[in-house]
């Protein structure tokens, strides 16, 4: 299969009063590291969806990645439309692929088996979506089709993706991984502390 990746990273980061991406994490930013999570499983190619500062986030990221896999694309109304405005965006500009990744730029602790497990259930079933599951629950990051692009880039749903997965609900498979990675994120500081240690430690 040949795959790609949207990592999502327009937001304010305004619950965590800093800002996201650029906090620091293993020696890196955390959008590095969940770029490298990405590439680490196999990605081709990763569109990243930037708004707030995007200028700032850009130019580091520019200096350490082949400029021929990772593609910087804007929300420049970040302040005010929703995550499924980035999600269509960013899955606009992607081509040539069977299916996308789609991550949060602040959940940087996935593992390299989790995105192979996705994979590799979509493979053998030809789902539209592949989700991994922790509990029974649906977690990032969701393995998405190509085939669902259209749908998606047509829907006004208020309800942004969940919503728009009742439609293939019976062409949606999931796979329970052991992996704290999938509900890891920094959207308050207690969460970023959390996901340092996890990291780190």
């Amino acid at each position: 299969m040949n795959l790609n990746g949207v990592i999502l990273a327009a937001g304010l980061s305004s619950r965590m009063k800093a800002f996201k991406p650029l906090l620091k994490l293993k020696g890196k930013t955390i959008i590095e590291n969940s770029i490298d999570s990405m590439f680490n499983a196999g990605v081709n190619k990763i569109v990243v969806v930037l708004g707030y500062r995007a200028k700032e986030v850009e130019s580091i990221l520019q200096t350490k990645y082949d400029p021929s896999r990772l593609l910087f694309i804007y929300n420049h109304k970040y302040a005010e439309t929703d995550m499924l405005t980035s999600i269509k965006i960013g899955i606009s500009a992607l081509n040539n692929c069977d299916a996308f990744y789609l991550l949060p730029g602040d959940m940087p602790a996935v593992s390299i088996q989790t995105f192979l497990a996705v994979k590799e259930i979509m493979y053998r079933t030809n789902a539209m979506v592949s989700f991994p599951t922790i509990d029974g629950y649906r977690k990032h990051p969701p393995l998405i089709s190509c085939k669902c692009i259209d749908y998606i880039l047509k829907s006004d749903s208020k309800g942004g993706l969940r919503e728009i997965w009742k439609q293939f609900e019976d062409q949606i498979e999931t796979v329970p991984v052991n992996d704290v990675g999938c509900i890891l994120d920094a959207d308050t500081k207690e969460d970023y502390n959390r996901l340092v240690k996890y990291m780190e430690g």
